[in-house]
Formats: structure tokens, sequence, C-alpha cells
């Protein structure tokens, strides 16, 4: 990056990532423990790493949050030091999820204490926007009218009439490609979007927004007081101490929609929130038959299609106008017209108590990975990773007994008051009720094979003595041991 980019934000223009959404609409790929910002969806990097490069063209690199959940902290940081080697220490984690709002709010802390009137961009860390120039141009537009005290939203062309999005009716000119706003629908049925289209003074709405600190905090104090109590506080208690109080509330619905002073800009860059499958689709590289495919598919006489196969082969014949989207775990088909509905799959899955929508059968953990490779009434078996210098929680489990195999690696095992050094092939047992913990002292990563059994196998039967991550200790602090601490969140 060059310097002129580093710099091109100005001491006082500070942004802010959204990363803390769920993406259902892109399931079964993305999952509660993995959502749609931290995949990569083909493009060599994840959406979350994308954003964060392109932003940090706009801003500084040290005026660049990152706000997201406890849950997803160790991974966002993880994926922000691989293309920002500081930004992981200005990630910021909401103890649970409140919508925008409130996160927005989280974030403001550290950068109104820098400097209480300065420009913010929110940017969610999902979207793709190829078209740098063009982004970074509007952003300057934005900023200066940021600074003259205006809400400054973006709002990019419809070139179609899109269900999934909200749209921001045009107003009169500011001049330089903005206009006052003069309203907001929020996501319409499809016949009043094809109004909107038509009409030509609606545009979606992209969910960025750039404003001066002080005057949007005016705004919440106006319209959210109870939000803004909570802020108010901050000087008394942590912000997150009083979180779980909050109501949960989007930006929109809490402040912007009731302001206005608000101005949107054209947007003359590309721009999509990969939102849904659909949106996969249509933008991927397509075929001479029509079809995007990605992973190994073997497609005979297939024509418009979506074909995306991860962990796994995926063989489809004579399928047309369609999506299938295969993990290890789970299975989508779905025409391309109701990719919308994968949401309404999740809210059954959700219903029944699935935990298809919660994980993958690879889980990531800030000390590494685990792999479930069978499970079954009274056992559970799984492959644990455990890079050089990770190191998983000291822990015990009440219910199950546990047996592992090193595969690979030198192990560091504790059991108790004792360690032990294991290599390939070498085994230890873990009894109910003793404290243990694995570790790797060496240079190569150490897997492991891991058998559990006993007659509660759930991630909630621990009990954490202590951890270097900084996570919560006591009875029911994670999710389980070289298991779950192989759920460890």
């Amino acid at each position: 990056m060059t310097e002129s980019a580093c710099c091109a934000g100005g001491k006082g223009r500070y942004a802010l990532i959204l990363a803390g959404g769920s993406g259902t609409r892109l399931w079964p790929l993305s999952r509660t423990l993995l959502p749609k910002q931290l995949l990569d969806l083909g493009e060599g990097e994840t959406l979350l790493q994308s954003t964060a490069l392109r932003v940090c063209e706009s801003f500084a690199p040290d005026h660049v949050f990152v706000i997201t959940n406890e849950e997803h902290r160790f991974e966002v940081r993880t994926q922000l030091q691989a293309v920002l080697p500081d930004a992981g220490t200005r990630v910021l984690a909401e103890p649970m999820g409140k919508n925008t709002l409130p996160a927005i709010m989280l974030g403001l802390e550290p950068i109104v204490a820098a400097d209480p009137k300065a420009v913010v961009g929110v940017f969610p860390a999902d979207h793709r926007i190829r078209d740098h120039a063009s982004l970074q141009a509007a952003m300057d537009r934005a900023a200066a009218l940021a600074g003259e005290g205006w809400f400054v939203t973006f709002g990019i062309p419809p070139h179609a009439p899109e269900t999934g999005y909200g749209y921001i009716h045009r107003g009169e000119p500011l001049g330089q490609g903005a206009h006052k706003v003069a309203g907001f629908t929020e996501k319409p049925d499809l016949p009043t979007a094809e109004k909107l289209v038509a009409g030509g003074e609606h545009f979606w709405n992209s969910g960025m927004f750039v404003f001066r600190a002080d005057v949007f905090l005016a705004a919440v104090a106006a319209h959210a007081p109870e939000i803004y109590a909570w802020w108010e506080g901050r000087d008394d208690s942590p912000l997150t101490a009083g979180y779980a109080g909050l109501p949960d509330i989007s930006v929109d619905y809490g402040v912007v929609e009731k302001m206005d002073n608000i101005a949107m800009v054209e947007a003359p860059f590309d721009w999509d929130d990969l939102g849904s499958w659909e949106a996969l689709y249509r933008l991927g590289k397509k075929d001479g038959t029509g079809c995007v495919t990605k992973g190994q598919v073997l497609a005979l006489d297939c024509s418009d299609s979506l074909f995306f196969s991860q962990g796994s082969s995926l063989a489809v014949a004579g399928v047309k106008d369609m999506i299938v989207i295969q993990t290890r775990d789970a299975t989508l088909v779905c025409p391309v017209s109701e990719a919308q509905r994968v949401k309404d799959v999740v809210g059954r899955l959700k219903s029944q108590g699935s935990k298809l929508i919660e994980a993958h059968v690879t889980v990531r953990r800030p000390w590494g990975s685990y792999t479930v490779l069978e499970g079954g009434p009274g056992y559970k078996i799984k492959r644990i990773e455990v890079p050089p210098a990770g190191r998983l929680s000291l822990q015990m489990h009440h219910h199950r007994a546990e047996h592992w195999v090193v595969v690979s690696g030198t192990a560091l095992v504790q059991l108790g008051d004792e360690e032990r050094l294991l290599i390939e092939n070498q085994s230890v047992d873990i009894p109910k009720g003793t404290v243990h913990r694995l570790s790797n002292p060496g240079k190569i990563p150490v897997e492991i094979i891991e058998i559990q059994s006993g007659p509660y196998l759930e991630e909630d039967d621990i009990v954490r003595f202590d951890d270097v991550y900084g996570r919560k200790v006591g009875e029911g602090g994670a999710q389980s041991s070289a298991s779950e601490d192989s759920g460890d969140s």
C-alpha cells in the first residue's frame, strides 16, 4: 500500500467495519460460527479481508476499527492480521449481538476519545466493490458533506427490482452527485420494487454511512435516548457491562429514518452485498453453458446454474436454472429464482433445533481447529490440530472420558500435576473428572484423534481453570476439551 493511500483519509477521518452478521442466505456454506464475512467465496481473500484492504485506501489503517462479536473475535483478528499486521489490535467485540446501532456506538468510543468531531465511515464487512477509484471519489464527496453536518448514505443505481434491499428516495440535488434524501422504503414486495425501479428516483440502500461523530451522537440523544443514556455512562462503567440490557435495534430504525439532515451520494462504483446464492451466480464467471462451478463438480448437460461443492464431490446432470450447494454435512437445492428462500430453510432448521446452522464439521478456534469425524449415542470422534505454540485451556469434564492418539507432531499433555510428551502413535487416557490440557511445544502442527465416551457429550460439559486466550473460566466456561476446547468459544 502506498503512503498516499494510507494517508488518504486525513487526520480526522475514521472507519468502522461491521463484521458481526450471520449471513443466513448463504447457508449451508455460511454458519453461525463461520458467517459469510469470514468466508472466501472464490476471490482469494475473505470478504472481511477484502473490505479491510479496500477501506484502508480511503482511511489511514490505524484509524480503522472492526466491530464483531465475542464468538468471532479470534477468527476476525487472525484474518485481519494476515493482510494488515497491526489491525488485530483494533478489533472490538460485542458481548452479544444487538444489531447495528449498539455496535456502532461501541465502536465510536475510541474514536470520540481521539476526536469528538471525527468524520466516521461505517461499512458492512460482506460487500464486494471492485472499482476502488470511484469508491474513493464518492467517499471524498461524502466526507465533505459529513463535515458540513449531513448524515450521508450511498445510493446504488438499481439494475433489477430486488426485494432483498432497502431503497432510498432521491430528493433535491446538492451538487456533485449528491442529493437530499426524500425517504426510505424497507425491503419491498416484488410489485413495489418494480414500481420503484421504473420510477427512476429510487436507489438501493448500500448500508454504508458517513457522518460526523458529534452530529450522529446528537441524533442518538434525540431519537434513541435509552441508547444514549447507556453511552453517557461509559465513564462510570465499561460499555460492555450494560450491553445485555440494550434494545436490539438497527441504526436505520433507531436513528437514520428519523433524521432530517440526510444526504445520498449516488454510487458511481460497482457494488453487491453478496447476500444470496443468486448474487454469487449473477456475479460469477460463467462457462459456455451459463453455469458457475466451484469445487469438485461434474456437470453433464446442465445450463444457467450455480454448483458449489466444498469438501466433497458433486455430480449433476440435466439441470437448468438451479442452485446446488454441497458441504460435507449438508446440501441445498433450489431454483435460482427461489434463492431468497434459503433464509426460510435456516429458520425451519433453527426451530427444529438443528446444529446444521451452527458450525461446519471443521471448526476453527484460537488454539487451532477440530473436525467431527463421527458420532453416535455414547461416543464422538474428532480430529484436532494445534499449531506450534497453541495451547488449549486447563479443564475437566464431569460426564465423559477421552482417549487421545497422536497422529503427527509432539504433544505436551498435562494430567493433573503430571506432564507427558507424546509423539506419533502414542496415546493417553483421560478419565472423567481429570484436570487436563493439550499443548504444542514443537515446530510443526500436532494432530490427534480424540475419542469421547460417556452418557453426555455436549459442549457445555466443561470446567475451565485457566486459559491463555482470556476466555471465561469456571463451570460451563467453554464447550469442552481438546474436543471442545474443541468447541471452545
